[in-house]
This record gives structure tokens, sequence and C-alpha cells, in this order.
């Protein structure tokens, strides 16, 4: 039986005409895999499949992933993204640690949880420096991290209403079922770039991870520091969500599975 096997020119290019053709004619392609996305079940001789490409400084590493999930793509990612998506494959997903420097020192917390929006839940991850965030180049003491974003695109919310539009060029890569970064595009053309990366693999909810792929597209809200703090529950999350909309000390964009 054909495989419905889709390996991008990307893809192609990278592990090359003789690996791309046998995997084609299905004689290096699993029988059966787990979504590098969802983490569900999938066969390439009964659905759309995609190959993604996980290349980091040293390695590669091809996994495969619904179609409906993923489209065939290259991702670049770190050596210790890559090892920990290794990891996360076999099982071993070890702890997760939420946050990564970011330009001026200030570390970015990265929360996860579902979201009301008209009735429907959508994914969201909501972003709040430990510090405020300056004007690379800036010598003073103010807080820029919410003009910065909306120069990128992001738009500023008075109220949770409406889904947020989508930003095109951002994405939110999703690998082993696992949250590894938020990308944008890079200034110099290319493949995008990490704006924020978690050090090791971020766990998430079967729920996010069901609604992330359902929409594909995951909705992130930033807000300055001190403005949504560290809640246990979604209830809790979305409350604070609502006063920081109220307050102006909210944006927020709908950001594409990575490569969609």
């Amino acid at each position: 039986m054909p495989r419905m096997l889709d390996v991008s020119d990307e893809v192609r290019a990278e592990i090359g005409d003789e690996e791309a053709d046998r995997l084609l004619a299905g004689e290096s392609a699993p029988g059966s895999y787990d979504c590098t996305s969802c983490r569900t079940p999938g066969h390439p001789e009964q659905e759309r499949t995609s190959t993604v490409l996980f290349i980091g400084d040293e390695t590669a590493v091809l996994a495969f992933a619904h179609a409906t999930c993923l489209p065939s793509q290259v991702v670049q990612v770190t050596e210790a993204q890559l090892q920990g998506a290794v990891r996360a494959i076999g099982g071993d997903t070890g702890a997760p640690a939420p946050a990564n420097a970011a330009p001026e020192q200030a570390v970015l917390g990265v929360t996860s949880g579902l979201v009301l929006i008209s009735g429907e839940l959508h994914p969201a991850l909501v972003v709040e420096p430990t510090a405020p965030v300056a004007r690379p180049g800036s010598l003073g003491a103010g807080d820029d991290f919410l003009p910065l974003l909306i120069e990128q695109g992001f738009m500023p919310l008075t109220e949770l209403s409406a889904v947020p539009p989508v930003l095109h060029g951002w994405s939110v890569l999703l690998a082993a079922g696992q949250l590894h970064a938020v990308l944008q595009p890079n200034p110099g053309g290319g493949r995008p770039v990490a704006w924020w990366q978690a050090h090791q693999p971020l766990q998430v909810t079967d729920g996010w991870r069901t609604a992330a792929n359902k929409h594909h597209q995951v909705l992130m809200f930033a807000a300055p520091v001190g403005s949504i703090g560290r809640q246990p529950r979604e209830d809790l999350l979305r409350d604070a969500l609502d006063k920081a909309a109220a307050n102006g000390q909210l944006v927020a964009a709908a950001l594409p599975l990575a490569g969609v």
C-alpha cells in the first residue's frame, strides 16, 4: 500500500535525495509512529504524514507528525533542545524549566493554560518578565516590554472578548508533545530564531495540547512585571489576565504552530 508521506524540499535538501526516496518508498519509514506534535499514534499508510527534521548543533533527528498537526519542515534547535526532544520521545521528560534569559538580562516567566473566549477553549501562553525590560541600547530605567512587542505586531487588549489576530512570522514550537520555544522572524532572513526557549521541554496538559492541534495556533499574552504573577489555577490566571487588560497592561497575538 502506498505511504501517504510528505517530504518537503527543505527536508529533502538536508537528508539527500537517496534517503528521501527511501522514505517515500517505505524502506526506512516506520509502519506507525507517535506524532511529534500531539503524541498520538499515526500510520503513514492510512493518513497523510509529515517528515519533520530537527537539527541541533551537532546532530539531527528525523521525526514524524500528522500532516494535520505540522507540515513537513526543518526545525533548527539547540543541541540541548534536541536531546530533550529525544528524551521526551523515549519517555524521560525531565523537569520543566519554563524560563530563559531575554535581552537586558530579564527572565521571562512562561505559563501555559486554557483560556475561554466566545464559548471555546483556546491554548494560551502567558509571558511575564521578572524585571523591567529596557529597550536595547537604552540607558533609562523604564519598562519597554509591551511597546517592543507592539512594534513587533502584538495587539493591546482592553478585554478578552475575541481571539487576537494571527501574527504571521511568529510561531510556537510544539515538539514531542512538549513546548520548546516561541519563534520570531530572523532579522537577517532565513529560518526563524527563538524569542524564548525552554531550558528543557516544558510540559503541557493533554487538554492544552489537544486544543493547540485543533486550532493549529496558540494565543500568547504578555504583560509587564508584577501584573500577572504565578497563578495556581486557570480561573485565577484568567482573572489576572482580565485585570491586566482592563488596566491597559496586556498585549496578545495568535501564533501558528511552527511552520504553519
